[in-house]
């Protein structure tokens, strides 16, 4: 330690003189690249940057667009952009902050189709939509939060602008995020009656039931209903169940008594 003691002053020094010329305005500087650029200039390169995947540089000139040029065309575009670059660079705060503010910004512009499309691109993460929860430790204390704020996203598309080019696509994302969240409670009251809640598994397979009809969740859901149901007892409700069951899924490996072992490929 005694040996450092010179290099400890010296550092010392060195950050006294930096302070001191930059007290005198002797330190050159930074230059703005952007410094007078116009609206016009602002927006190609960062459309540019953009393009070419570079979505930090076009955020920071996204950002200054609308900072320096608030009204205008360039201004309303900037927004969208930049919450497409934002959704690219994973920063889903920024971007969907930016779909809401154009939405609520301009609320008949002929683009607002896409900024409802985009907040539900954010949120939907189809990685995570089954499997991604198949392999969780600790689903009972999950909540896939994100999957319905992107139903809810392009649900908004769907009912507002029917006739959206985007629409097509936001309903094939509605059935799959309808699957996914289905599942989803299947796989949490799976969860429920491995661990004896056979309460809680009921009323998980239930949920699935009931907020995701006619879906493939249904034909595991319909099993965990009747076991759990027999487990607690309650044999008329379990045969009940296990008639709907039969009636619906009259194929279903869990008719048979050979269930699958991994279930969600049935989806």
């Amino acid at each position: 330690m005694i040996g450092q003691r010179p290099q400890a002053k010296t550092w010392i020094a060195g950050m006294l003189l930096v302070l001191a010329l930059a007290g005198c305005g002797l330190l050159p500087d930074v230059k703005d690249e952007t410094a007078g650029w116009s609206a016009e200039k602002l927006y190609s390169n960062a459309h540019d940057a953009m393009l070419e995947g570079n979505y930090t540089r076009a955020i920071k000139l996204f950002e200054t667009l609308e900072s320096r040029y608030p009204y205008g065309r360039y201004a309303q575009q900037a927004i969208l952009e930049g919450a497409f670059s934002n959704w690219r660079a994973s920063e889903q705060a920024a971007a969907t902050a930016a779909c809401d503010r154009f939405i609520r910004t301009y609320p008949n512009h002929p683009n607002v189709d896409y900024a409802y499309f985009l907040k539900g691109l954010v949120y939907f993460r189809e990685d995570q939509g089954i499997l991604g929860y198949v392999y969780e430790l600790d689903l009972a204390e999950r909540d896939p939060k994100q999957m319905r704020e992107s139903f809810s996203a392009f649900k908004d598309l769907v009912q507002r602008f029917p006739d959206s080019r985007y629409a097509d696509d936001a309903k094939q994302r509605m059935r799959y995020l309808t699957n996914a969240i289905g599942m989803y409670e299947v796989n949490v009251a799976r969860y429920y009656y491995n661990r004896g809640a056979y309460v809680a598994a009921a009323n998980r397979a239930q949920a699935a039931l009931v907020n995701t009809p006619q879906t493939a969740s249904n034909e595991p859901a319909l099993d965990i209903l009747v076991k759990s149901y027999e487990k607690l007892g309650l044999n008329q409700l379990a045969d009940d169940s296990r008639q709907i069951l039969v009636k619906t899924f009259p194929d279903s490996a869990y008719v048979k008594g050979t269930p699958p072992k991994q279930w969600w490929k049935f989806w």
